[in-house]
């Protein structure tokens, strides 16, 4: 891939970041350091905790398992670029670097759209269909839907990157943003850029809408099967077990939404950068945080495997 600039190769796109706030660099490098390194050792402990209890080698731990890998993946292809940039001054990446992060990002993004489904499902069986859970959801079938998932994932971007390969690039190489993504690759194109706006819309919106609408149907069963439970206690423990995966779903399709299903671009890049940060940072690191805490069995393995040590 080329961009051509005034009669010349570039090979290099610049990442601006927050280039208002340049004299506190050395406190934001330390503030997403410290980030980065409870969403990598978050994620690794829920990891190592639902590997070594043999009682949390159910369906559902297996998808916060697989959630968590994802995190892992997700954030290492970008937070680590963000944290060079930091601290150099030209806060440079090369093209094909760049284009691969891109892709890379919305790779995991639609695996995660994925797994967050699947999870849906999973909790759908659980409370709606209990006696036939077990027949249902078994660990080979499992082990599938994850496969087929991350297969998806992998794919789903793969039309908007080899578009992007094929566009002539001119005049500025600077992106307002904090790490590559297709659109402001896009909007540095010198040609007419419509088809490949709308191509990235559609997968985009596609993917989202179609994930989101299933989780909806699933929790609208799921709330109508919790209603009808008489027990107080039955209603708060069938509440518990979707609790965690609500709020990441909320947190995690509320972000990309906003980034990726609008029309217009009158948004500021300050709202872009903060709705990016969200994506690449805060949800990764959500993960673990809800999971760990909000889950009572993965909290009691930690106290016993960990703490207790």
């Amino acid at each position: 891939m080329k961009i051509v600039s005034n009669d010349s190769l570039v090979y290099e796109i610049v990442l601006h970041g927050f280039p208002n706030l340049q004299h506190f660099h050395v406190l934001f490098f330390a503030i997403l350091f410290i980030i980065y390194l409870l969403i990598i050792s978050g994620n690794v402990v829920i990891l190592l905790v639902i590997c070594r209890e043999t009682a949390l080698h159910s369906p559902m731990y297996f998808f916060i398992a697989v959630l968590s890998c994802l995190e892992i993946f997700h954030s290492a292809g970008t937070i680590p670029q963000m944290l060079v940039n930091l601290l150099d001054d030209e806060k440079k990446i090369s093209l094909n670097g760049c284009l691969l992060q891109a892709y890379f990002l919305h790779a995991c993004g639609a695996t995660e759209c994925y797994i967050l489904t699947i999870m849906a499902y999973d909790r759908y069986l659980a409370i709606c269909k209990p006696l036939r859970y077990s027949s249902i959801m078994t660990s080979g079938k499992s082990a599938n839907l994850v496969v087929i998932c991350i297969i998806g994932g992998m794919l789903s971007p793969v039309i908007e990157t080899i578009l992007i390969s094929f566009l002539t690039f001119c005049g500025s190489n600077h992106i307002e943003n904090l790490f590559c993504d297709f659109p402001p690759l896009i909007s540095l194109a010198c040609t007419n850029t419509r088809l490949y706006i709308m191509v990235e819309f559609t997968v985009s919106s596609f993917i989202i809408l179609l994930t989101s609408a299933f989780i909806i149907f699933s929790y609208i069963r799921i709330l109508s099967i919790i209603l009808r439970i008489k027990s107080k206690d039955g209603r708060q423990k069938a509440f518990s077990t979707c609790g965690a995966h609500l709020i990441v779903v909320i947190l995690y399709f509320g972000s990309i939404g906003f980034m990726y299903i609008r029309v217009t671009k009158s948004y500021s890049v300050d709202y872009d950068r903060a709705v990016g940060l969200t994506f690449v940072v805060f949800t990764p690191l959500a993960n673990p945080i809800i999971y760990g805490l909000r889950n009572q069995e993965i909290k009691r393995f930690i106290y016993k495997h960990l703490l207790m040590k």
